[in-house]
């Protein structure tokens, strides 16, 4: 008994709970964000500091040229004639206009203004996860705004001036090519991708040859031909606008690179899915409706987005068959005599440069921002 009694004696029962201590200094805050990120590693260390000297080399010749020597004011070259150190921003506010609009009519546009403005009332929605309706308004986005804008920006609508599309150009060409592609790309690349897996064999042969076609040229090529080619096959007296043409040529070549990131997101569904909706008794078109499509295309949606932003810079080649989308209409103005100056070229490509950034930049912020609330199966 008084070997238990000693064996007891040994330990010691807490009564209550030690108080919680802060935790160190060196892993919270500010120096705790620097240990965690930038330098938790030694090769991490060394990055970061390389990363540094390569900022303080870079940065400060950007700042000087584009604000500090910059020129922002002057209605011609003279403004910016002597002023070889920095950016001529007078020349880029001068143009502005052109830049965004082409050589649409000056009185017209306002139809441009509401077409901007048409297209922010569907993409403002869409972004914000609380708005319902989110089906209508994807509706409103595929089919509304691209027929209500050929009806108003051409002046289809009863009252309105007829504009050719010949006068279209600067940014609101670049947003009609690109928004036509995407809308006609995705819904028909995701066909091309369930043709592509048809049991039917005519339906994957002719699935397949339309894919390795499309994808086996340039859409330099494919450009050309849609301008230059495809007339002469067209019966006489039969032609398309030049800017329908290219809209053709660009929504079938995105369309097959999309059936093939789609394909992927099929493929990567479990197997189990489709058996466990034939098991339900679902048909064909029931089962990829509502079972295996929601799960592939959240699996691709890095993919889709990918395959938008290249479709958006893509654009700027419409140039070469005589279509002055931003870029173009940017180049174009460089011959303006009376913009004619060292540092004009270099201004107005940094300006379309950083236009194609802000847009491409939210489209890949927006993509993360679906991904993270759709991604539901497993928690990073």
């Amino acid at each position: 008994m008084s070997d238990i009694q000693a064996e007891t004696d040994l330990f010691f029962v807490r009564e209550r709970m030690v108080e919680q201590e802060p935790p160190p200094a060196r892993n919270v805050g500010v120096l705790g964000w620097l240990r965690a990120n930038l330098f938790a590693t030694v090769p991490d260390a060394i990055l970061t500091i390389l990363g540094l000297v390569f900022v303080a080399w870079i940065l400060p010749p950007i700042i000087n040229w584009a604000f500090v020597h910059a020129q922002w004011t002057g209605g011609d070259r003279t403004a910016c004639a002597s002023n070889t150190a920095g950016a001529c921003w007078a020349y880029v506010r001068d143009n502005l206009g052109q830049f965004i609009y082409g050589r649409y009519p000056p009185a017209q546009r306002w139809r441009v203004d509401l077409f901007f403005l048409l297209i922010a009332a569907g993409v403002v929605p869409m972004v914000i996860p609380s708005v319902p309706y989110k089906r209508l308004n994807t509706l409103y986005l595929m089919i509304g705004i691209p027929v209500i804008s050929f009806f108003l920006l051409t002046g289809a609508f009863p009252g309105l001036t007829h504009v050719d599309t010949q006068l279209w150009g600067g940014l609101m060409l670049t947003i009609v090519v690109s928004i036509i592609g995407m809308v006609f790309s995705l819904p028909f690349g995701i066909l091309l991708a369930l043709g592509r897996r048809s049991q039917m064999p005519a339906v994957r042969i002719v699935s397949v040859a339309f894919i390795e076609i499309w994808r086996g040229v340039p859409l330099i090529t494919v450009l050309f031909m849609a301008s230059v080619m495809l007339p002469l096959f067209l019966p006489p007296g039969i032609d398309f606008n030049k800017l329908l043409r290219a809209l053709i040529g660009v929504a079938l070549f995105s369309a097959a690179y999309m059936a093939e990131i789609v394909r992927g997101g099929l493929q990567a569904v479990p197997r189990g899915q489709y058996e466990g909706a034939m098991a339900l008794g679902l048909g064909y078109r029931h089962m990829m409706r509502l079972v295996v499509l929601p799960q592939a295309l959240k699996i691709v949606i890095p993919g889709i987005v990918n395959n938008f932003i290249g479709l958006f810079k893509d654009t700027s080649l419409v140039y070469i068959i005589g279509l002055f989308e931003l870029l173009g209409t940017v180049r174009q103005s460089f011959a303006n005599p009376e913009w004619a100056t060292s540092q004009t070229p270099a201004t107005g490509l940094v300006f379309a440069a950083l236009i194609f950034w802000i847009f491409c930049f939210g489209m890949s912020r927006y993509s993360i921002a679906i991904e993270r609330r759709l991604h539901t199966g497993h928690k990073r």
